[in-house]
């Protein structure tokens, strides 16, 4: 397969906004003051560095000939991983490298993969050392798209809790590396994506009719309810549903409609609420849904990591057309013929199989055309 690659040139100087950043501590279980150490220490520089109805239904094999597209594919590189590893109570992360993305890419058939940096991101308000450290990865991720341009695509992270910083890396993700999308979490500290602190960032990626990949984490409130229940197990999907709640009760979706989210792990837990949403929502906030809650949830995308199982894609294809579920594996945490297993199992016609695959994500992504 051939993949046309776009030249954007920069069109004007780097977005401003007035005011000064806003602050986002790490999660809880983690000290920032520690944190910001480790940042700092590696990252310095850096910046200047290059059983339902489904379930019964007979298997349905894609086209392998045309490939795969994962929007849901992790890059852990070495120097992230030396961060992680310095900060205790972090948890265990899995053995990464290009060749292993590449080899499981090969075994799964998937053609193209969107690299986005591990759970965690830039999560914290580090200043100049969280800059750094996006910096540094859009670097790294950049470089492997150029080593691999017909197999990596690169899905930029953003320091978020710096709106100015996310700004200036929004300029040098899209414009300089040619991203094809940002990679956002789904909170950062106490704050969701819909929060008036980062509307001038939203609107920067709407004016640039920007993809933006939204990874769950574990928000400061919420990452230790129970006892030996890791965050991962539900509050990660929960958390997506906080933050398209959030995106929907702030008027994030209906303001900057240019926008084309791409939720994983199948929208978390919102398919299965979505209508309860809908009609519980205030009253008095109608004004940011002008279109109604259902209207904006089913323009957005969903990936299909550890979300293609009969009953959450029962529940995801219940409510949003087929147009809009993308091929998402979570590798390295999952192989991508899990998902590839589970979609060919799910009873859904060929032709839909072979959109969620890849069509969908080709009419996403312009240089996948051709």
């Amino acid at each position: 397969m051939e993949i046309l690659m776009t030249d954007r040139s920069k069109s004007r100087s780097g977005p401003q906004i007035h005011a000064e950043p806003s602050g986002g501590p790490a999660p809880a279980s983690i000290s920032r003051r520690t944190l910001l150490k480790h940042v700092a220490a590696i990252g310095a520089g850096a910046a200047l560095s290059n059983g339902s109805l489904l379930a019964a239904m007979p298997r349905v094999e894609s086209n392998r000939k045309r490939g795969r597209i994962d929007v849901h594919h992790h890059m852990l590189p070495p120097f992230y991983m030396d961060l992680r590893r310095s900060v205790s109570g972090i948890g265990e992360m899995p053995i990464w490298s290009p060749t292993k993305s590449l080899d499981d890419m090969e075994k799964s058939g998937v053609t193209v993969a969107m690299l986005s940096l591990a759970v965690a991101g830039v999560t914290f308000d580090a200043g100049e050392a969280g800059r750094s450290l996006a910096r540094k990865s859009n670097d790294y991720g950049a470089q492997l798209v150029t080593d691999h341009a017909t197999r990596f695509g690169l899905l930029a992270a953003l320091p978020l809790p710096d709106p100015q910083g996310s700004l200036i890396e929004i300029e040098y993700a899209l414009d300089t590396l040619h991203a094809d999308g940002i990679a956002l979490l789904s909170s950062y500290g106490d704050k969701w994506l819909g929060d008036s602190t980062y509307a001038p960032v939203f609107e920067e990626l709407d004016r640039r009719k920007a993809i933006v990949f939204v990874h769950p984490t574990g928000p400061r409130c919420c990452t230790n309810l129970l006892p030996h229940v890791p965050a991962t197990t539900t509050e990660f999907l929960f958390d997506t549903t906080r933050t398209i709640n959030s995106l929907l009760v702030n008027g994030t979706f209906s303001r900057f409609p240019n926008v084309r989210f791409i939720f994983s792990h199948g929208g978390g837990t919102m398919p299965v609420l979505a209508h309860r949403m809908a009609r519980l929502f205030p009253q008095e906030l109608l004004s940011q849904v002008p279109n109604g809650v259902l209207y904006e949830l089913k323009r957005q995308y969903y990936d299909t990591a550890d979300a293609a199982n009969s009953s959450s894609l029962s529940a995801l294809v219940n409510l949003v057309p087929s147009s809009q579920i993308l091929f998402g594996s979570d590798f390295p945490f999952l192989s991508a013929q899990a998902t590839a297993s589970d979609l060919m199992h799910s009873g859904l016609p060929g032709k839909t199989v072979e959109a969620i695959d890849r069509d969908n994500a080709v009419r996403l992504f312009p240089r996948m055309r051709g």
